[in-house]
């Protein structure tokens, strides 16, 4: 996917589908972050719309990109989703890409100290929720107080997108709070 121009711009935050990452990519025109950890891929579809769109509305600047999924470990139940070497070669040529299998938990506690902070967040609704909820401690340590979180929500709209909501950092606290706590019991 080449860079979008003004007419694909406007169509991905107006038209495209499904209709719930919208919110996404009007974040992304808004704040225009630079580093971003993506936990969760799937098909790809929309991690190479936001990548084109960054390299739309900001081509001279470089994108730093992170991506947490289980890939070939997915299990038949899962929804579906790439393989690692799919992930790099569509993925390469949009970003400097860092491509982790694994759970979110597991590939989080190994990594966590060694990436840094980002600029966006997004948390797929894929993950699974004992995985994911044992994350919340590792993601608190690579956002701070200006990096925008979007967790994708299970609940369906009536044209059947799911939403996208903005996690602030206090809520992030509190979940990572309770993992903690559950860890210690």
């Amino acid at each position: 996917m080449a860079k979008l121009g003004w007419w694909g711009t406007f169509w991905l935050n107006r038209f495209s589908q499904p209709a719930g990452d919208r919110s996404i990519y009007r974040q992304v025109q808004a704040t225009i972050p630079r580093r971003v950890l993506e936990i969760g891929l799937g098909t790809l579809q929309r991690t190479e719309r936001l990548l084109s769109l960054l390299q739309t509305i900001a081509p001279e600047e470089g994108v730093q990109y992170v991506g947490l999924d289980r890939f070939e470990g997915r299990l038949p139940g899962d929804p579906p989703g790439v393989t690692l070497k799919q992930a790099h070669q569509r993925l390469r040529p949009l970003a400097r890409v860092q491509l982790w299998p694994g759970s979110a938990d597991t590939s989080l506690s190994r990594l966590c100290n060694h990436l840094g902070l980002f600029d966006l967040v997004l948390v797929s609704a894929d993950n699974e929720p004992q995985h994911l909820e044992r994350s919340w401690f590792f993601i608190q340590r690579v956002v701070n107080a200006q990096t925008t979180i979007l967790v994708e929500t299970a609940a369906k709209t009536r044209g059947g997108a799911t939403l996208w909501q903005v996690l602030e950092k206090s809520q992030l606290d509190s979940l990572a709070a309770r993992t903690l706590k559950r860890r210690a019991a």
